[in-house]
């Protein structure tokens, strides 16, 4: 099974090779940090810890992240971290395994359900999360507890899910349009730390805001799509 893992950055230099070098290097065929317009040496840090790296000018994170899939090479699985050094890299396995024993096409990492470092999730975030898997659990039985950004999908499946959100939307838009196909979607308990630097979501005003619309609205928005 190849895997291809995929790193968003925006100005992570302090972090990213933490993230890049923390990678179980005999898991991950490849690694792909997205530089996605850094004003700092995030595209250096990268390319010195051994990750190929993508550019990415157009801002949001769902940008970053779909430029990595399109930069994928031949893989079976892409992962997705962030590159702030919140994720824990060397968990990797966790993520691969239900998909390598085919028990499941889409696994998310669960920061609620495994250790959560203090002061690492926002009281916002965890609420749109409490919100958003009481939706998904009730509209498609799907049983799960986080909405996290460490997730492990089926190449071929994500790129059939012809994605659309290019900004906060992305997590929230994978996940529903996977669990209106019918796939089988799980989670498995990870751990969570409080990230190197400042969030360019919760750490500013206007991030958190357009986060929690997004997380929000974004399941109602594809629900109907979906059930048409």
């Amino acid at each position: 099974m190849k895997v291809s893992v995929i790193v968003p950055a925006y100005n992570e230099e302090d972090a990213v090779s933490l993230v890049v070098k923390g990678l179980p290097p005999h898991l991950a065929n490849e690694i792909i940090v997205v530089d996605n317009g850094s004003t700092d040496a995030t595209a250096a840090r990268a390319g010195e810890a051994g990750a190929r790296v993508v550019k990415e000018p157009r801002r949001g994170y769902g940008a970053a992240c779909h430029a990595g899939l399109l930069a994928a090479g031949d893989s079976d699985v892409v992962v997705f971290l962030d590159g702030d050094n919140s994720d824990d890299p060397s968990e990797l396995p966790r993520l691969l395994e239900p998909i390598r024993s085919k028990q499941a096409d889409f696994v998310i990492g669960s920061r609620l359900s495994g250790s959560l470092e203090p002061e690492a999730m926002s009281s916002h975030a965890r609420l749109g999360n409490w919100l958003v898997a009481g939706f998904m659990r009730s509209v498609y039985k799907v049983r799960i507890t986080d909405i996290g950004s460490f997730r492990a999908i089926r190449k071929d499946l994500l790129l059939s899910l012809r994605m659309e959100q290019m900004t906060y939307g992305w997590p929230v838009e994978m996940l529903v349009k996977a669990a209106g196909r019918g796939a089988r979607i799980l989670e498995v308990p990870v751990n969570y730390r409080k990230r190197i630097g400042v969030s360019k979501v919760s750490g500013t005003l206007k991030g958190s805001i357009m986060a929690a619309y997004y997380m929000l609205w974004i399941p109602l928005r594809y629900a109907v799509k979906v059930k048409r």
